[in-house]
Order: C-alpha cells, then sequence, then structure tokens
C-alpha cells in the first residue's frame, strides 16, 4: 500500500494528498490554532503549502519511504515552514521595503513561465537538474539558459 502510494504520487496522481487534506484540515486547524495562534483559513493555507512540499519531495526522489506516521511528518514540515517564516523575515527599512515592491512589480510583468522559472530557482532553491524535471526540459543546462533568458527579461523591464 505505502510503496503504491508514492508510485501514485511520482505518476502525478494526487488523489491521496486530497484525500488527506480533506481528512486531516479541521484537525490540523485546531493544532494551529492552539499550538501556533493560526486562524482557520491561515492554518488551511499552510496546510496546503505543507502537503505541496511534500509532493514535491516525492516527486523529487527526496522522499523515497512514505513515514510510518505521515501526520506526525506532515505536522512537523508545517512547524518548520512557520519557523523559516519567522526567522527568514527580519524588520526591513521603508527603503528595503519600497525597493521589494518596485521588484515584484517587474516580475509580475514576466511571462508565467518566466515567473515559475525564477520562482523555483530563487525563491524555492531548486537545483537547476529539478528545475528542468518540473518545467519539462530535457537537461540542466537547458534550465539554466530558460533562466539566463528570463533573468535577462527582467533586467530588461527594471533598466527602462
Amino acid at each position: 500500500m505505502l510503496a503504491e502510494t508514492l508510485t501514485q504520487l511520482r505518476v502525478g496522481n494526487q488523489k491521496f494528498l486530497i484525500d488527506f487534506y480533506q481528512h486531516s484540515r479541521l484537525l490540523f486547524a485546531r493544532w494551529a490554532q492552539r499550538q501556533h495562534e493560526l486562524s482557520a483559513p491561515v492554518a488551511h493555507a499552510l496546510l496546503q503549502a505543507t502537503l505541496v512540499d511534500f509532493y514535491d519531495q516525492v516527486t523529487d526522489g527526496r522522499l523515497t519511504l512514505l513515514p510510518t506516521d505521515l501526520r506526525a511528518h506532515i505536522y512537523a514540515m508545517a512547524r518548520l515552514r512557520l519557523q523559516a517564516q519567522t526567522t527568514l523575515v527580519p524588520e526591513t527599512a521603508p527603503a528595503t521595503t519600497q525597493r521589494r515592491q518596485r521588484l515584484l512589480g517587474y516580475y509580475e510583468q514576466l511571462s508565467p513561465d518566466c515567473q515559475r522559472v525564477l520562482g523555483y530557482f530563487y525563491f524555492r532553491h531548486q537545483n537547476l537538474e529539478r528545475l528542468a524535471g518540473k518545467l519539462g526540459l530535457p537537461n540542466a543546462l537547458v534550465a539554466g539558459r530558460q533562466k539566463s533568458a528570463c533573468l535577462r527579461k527582467l533586467v530588461d523591464l527594471i533598466e527602462l
């Protein structure tokens, strides 16, 4: 059963994750409320994001065995995600915030494909091999060229 579940996830069948989300979202929301003082909608979004991370781990090959206690594994991933959000978001000066907002505006002007490429590489820290796999590209060299082209487009937008 466990090996079959991983195989199904690797070929893109997400029914297992959808079922897990539907059965666990209320319990997860209660846990998030008690442990981290999150509202239900925020907890549901956290669970969804965590399940996407779990799915990425399975499809990338980082997770080769399904954890025996999947619920505890998902909760631990969510806790790590919350900790990363609180430690990686320092107080920023207004000038830095304005610069980030301008950069985000330029980023949003890029094509959806370029947003995906740059998002996976810079925000999710995916290496070029994983990036190629996620985008359906033949190899890391092509992914690197795609990333460079998108980065050039972003720089051109900024320089205008």
